[in-house]
């Protein structure tokens, strides 16, 4: 068993113990968990494409890139004009954010080693600074890629959505609850969000 897979169990032990909603939801979706990304430039693209759109929405407009670009890697990004990224599906400025994270790429020279090289706050500021990168952007990232244990986006819509639901009979759920629930839920923040996220989609969500 991997140490991935004993960490994703132990969390879901611990939460199922302190939280009587995420019990029954790691109850209900246990055999399933969080698949991670395995190329950083594909996980951040698909984490600005996803920014203020539906997921299923997403998915076509990373679906249509891909036709185009045949790989979507910093080096072909990079070379396509902005226009033809737009025909794409994407935005004006979800091109150019799209075009800024693959001249990071080739500027810091980003291997997969690069994000063992930094720690969690390093890569968070190196990250916001580029553009089209923002707190929830870069959260998804530590969620889907860099595979942070202890993740709470308090920004993300469906999040929000999940816990006014199933925590405070479907009313606005106050800053002050929701900072609680996550210092309950710590240090497996990303495994109840997950589970959370999993409550309202039909199926898995992966960005």
């Amino acid at each position: 068993m991997t140490s991935v897979v004993r960490q994703w169990q132990r969390a879901c032990e611990e939460l199922s113990s302190r939280d009587a909603v995420l019990s029954r939801l790691i109850s209900k979706y246990g055999h399933e968990r969080l698949r991670r990304r395995s190329d950083a430039f594909v996980a951040l693209s698909r984490a600005i494409i996803g920014q203020q759109i539906s997921v299923r929405a997403a998915d076509s407009v990373w679906h249509k890139l891909e036709a185009r670009l045949t790989e979507v890697t910093p080096l072909t990004v990079s070379r396509r004009r902005r226009q033809t990224l737009c025909h794409c599906g994407l935005s004006k400025q979800k091109a150019v954010y799209l075009k800024a994270v693959a001249v990071f790429f080739i500027e810091e020279d980003v291997t997969v080693h690069y994000w063992r090289r930094h720690s969690y706050e390093v890569l968070r500021e190196r990250l916001l600074a580029v553009p089209g990168i923002g707190p929830w952007t870069f959260e998804m990232f530590a969620i889907f890629y860099l595979h942070y244990p202890d993740v709470f986006p308090l920004t993300d819509l469906g999040l929000i959505k999940a816990i006014n639901r199933l925590y405070n009979h479907g009313r606005p759920t106050s800053r002050a609850r929701l900072l609680a629930l996550g210092k309950q839920w710590s240090p497996w923040c990303t495994v109840a969000t997950w589970y959370l996220w999993r409550s309202i989609d039909g199926e898995a969500v992966v960005y």
